[in-house]
């Protein structure tokens, strides 16, 4: 009888197989490994970047390079390179995950990235500072109205009886002294100079609407008044008869901002900076009846207004239980003790809410900076290309076309996966820029040509080769 047993590459084998495999010669186990294989060149069509026939069929979808044509009508074409070519090349630059404008050496001689920009030869590097540097106003105003023009498409579409606009800003730093940036505060680089954008975002697509381009030294507040009457006369325009929700923290709460947005019929949240206002100090001080709103959290609510103020406002008043731990001399083998207290933040409003589902409502702009921390992470927010601040204005609407296109693509080909939620949440699950970039684009292929007919052969799971053609064939029927 054979003993069963198993060898040194776990598999199963018998007591007579072992024998016999001790048994074999040294020249049935060994081979040469330090000989190196005969090389041998020869030009091929192979490309990085295999997932960029989804975006190819994806843009002329939505007719992208039509409408980038017509963003840069007014100027003369270049000799070789039209305008609308070289800033498409920046989004797909983008899109590929790389930052500075010399890193599109790494894809010059790609082949499919030559096919969906429709050239044979790439520019360089030159030739995209160049663009960047001759941008005008007019130009920029033309992008912008393109990336508004693509949500509002979006938007007609969805049909929402609601819709969410967060405003926030957020610091572009660099190094270098560029036309329109100034020292002002920065958190993580003291010192440096910036600028200082602030941006409308939908909350229910998690999408860029426009931004307000300003120096590094100004307040979060700064023309935002302007800014935020036209953001929603924008939307009011396409989509009359939708309802607006605007949703700010406490740098912007101002007696001018909140009677705007009452007069305009806008429902709004803002944080208050409560400790400028010695009365809601005292009013938390004496406050001893708190209703339970949720886990941790209690709250109550007063009609109030500051003495500048000329019409009393609801106040939420929130307080919430948090752990605060012991300072002093803990012995190192026992745990460390907590002591629970209370942080405090108050809301002003003009929504019909009760305070539960309002705090809810309010604790949703979070979102907005995951939207900011993909922006800066993989779509190179943070990136200062040129010297000129019409430049880097066109530079930064590239990025932001790459993030919004991004999850149009995601909602043009999936299901919407939920309904409005008391935080807004976005209605699709969207996979992050660097996720999608890693899972479809950045896939090796090869282009051939059996019997005439171009060939892509790509590398790829069976599960995402269902999902890829299942992409393309949502894509060609709504072209």
């Amino acid at each position: 009888m054979d003993l069963v047993g198993y060898n040194a590459c776990g598999l199963k084998t018998t007591h007579r197989q072992e024998v016999h495999d001790m048994k074999c010669s040294r020249s049935e186990v060994r081979q040469q490994v330090h000989a190196l294989p005969q090389l041998r060149f020869e030009s091929q069509s192979l490309t990085s970047f295999s997932g960029l026939v989804l975006f190819q069929q994806f843009f002329a979808t939505v007719g992208l390079v039509a409408r980038l044509r017509s963003c840069f009508a007014h100027l003369q074409s270049g000799k070789v390179f039209s305008r609308a070519t070289l800033f498409l090349q920046l989004i797909v630059h983008l899109l590929l995950g790389y930052r500075e404008l010399r890193d599109s050496r790494y894809y010059r001689d790609d082949p499919l990235v030559k096919r969906l920009l429709g050239l044979s030869r790439l520019p360089d590097v030159a030739t995209l500072s160049r663009m960047l540097q001759e941008t005008d106003a007019h130009s920029v105003d033309n992008v912008r109205g393109l990336l508004r023009e693509l949500i509002f498409q979006r938007l007609r579409n969805l049909e929402l009886a609601r819709i969410t606009l967060d405003f926030d800003g957020s610091v572009q730093s660099t190094r270098r002294l560029a036309e329109g940036t100034a020292v002002g505060f920065n958190k993580k680089r003291k010192g440096q100079r910036s600028y200082y954008p602030l941006f409308c975002t939908i909350a229910q697509t998690g999408q860029v609407l426009d931004f307000l381009h300003r120096p590094g030294n100004v307040h979060d507040s700064h023309g935002a008044k302007v800014f935020i009457l036209a953001c929603i006369a924008a939307i009011r325009e396409v989509l009359p008869h939708v309802r607006l929700e605007v949703r700010m923290d406490s740098a912007f709460f101002s007696d001018e901002i909140v009677a705007a947005l009452g007069a305009a019929k806008v429902e709004f949240t803002l944080s208050v900076p409560f400790e400028r206002f010695v009365r809601l100090k005292q009013l938390i001080e004496v406050q001893r009846q708190w209703w339970d709103v949720g886990k941790e959290l209690t709250a109550f609510q007063t009609w109030w207004k500051p003495e500048c103020w000329d019409r009393e406002c609801r106040f939420v008043l929130v307080r919430t239980r948090v752990k605060e731990q012991v300072k002093g001399p803990v012995q190192l083998d026992l745990f460390v003790p907590h002591v629970y207290g209370y942080e405090f933040k108050v809301i002003v409003t003009n929504k019909p809410l009760s305070m539960r589902p309002l705090i809810e409502f309010h604790n949703g702009r979070g979102s907005q900076e995951g939207i900011f921390g993909e922006l800066k992470s993989h779509c190179q927010m943070g990136y200062v290309p040129v010297r000129k601040c019409l430049g880097n204005q066109l530079y930064l609407l590239a990025g932001l076309l790459a993030h919004n296109l991004t999850r149009e693509l995601q909602m043009a080909t999936t299901p919407q996966a939920r309904h409005t939620t008391a935080k807004r949440a976005t209605l699709w699950v969207f996979e992050r820029l660097d996720t999608f970039r890693g899972g479809f684009v950045q896939r090796a292929g090869r282009l051939t040509r059996p019997h005439g007919k171009l060939t892509l052969t790509i590398g790829m799971p069976p599960w995402l080769q269902k999902r890829l053609l299942h992409c393309l064939a949502v894509l060609r029927q709504a072209a």
